[in-house]
């Protein structure tokens, strides 16, 4: 599997990247690339797992159409999630100062490649 060097490439090229990971809605990491410690990316994934579920479970409720992207912004950081398919997601892990427009390009971009290699 490519899924790394994918992360990896994301991470690097989007200016400001702290790291990436693929989870699954249940909470099970598939893959992840860090270049930055600033905080555990698996502790923020797994936390935020539950989030993901509630917006699913309330498109689903509003039939408003399915989940594509979440943004979670803080002092320290801005969270890109973007679902992949009905089990997994991705979160891309910015600085503060991020590329955050980049971020949102580079994840759009790598989906399909992305949905092809856990499919």
């Amino acid at each position: 599997m490519q899924l790394r060097e994918t992360l990896k490439g994301m991470v690097e090229n989007v200016g400001g990247g702290v790291g990436a990971v693929i989870m699954g809605f249940d909470g099970i990491s598939i893959e992840e690339y860090i270049h930055e410690g600033l905080f555990d990316l698996q502790l923020v994934a797994v936390e935020y797992v539950n989030i993901m579920k509630e917006v699913k479970r309330t498109l689903e409720v509003l039939k408003s159409g399915e989940m594509e992207e979440i943004m979670i912004t803080t002092g320290q950081s801005k969270i890109i999630i973007r679902s992949i398919c009905d089990d997994f997601f991705i979160m891309l892990a910015l600085n503060s100062d991020g590329n955050y427009g980049k971020g949102r390009f580079l994840l759009k971009r790598e989906i399909p490649n992305l949905r092809s290699e856990l499919m």
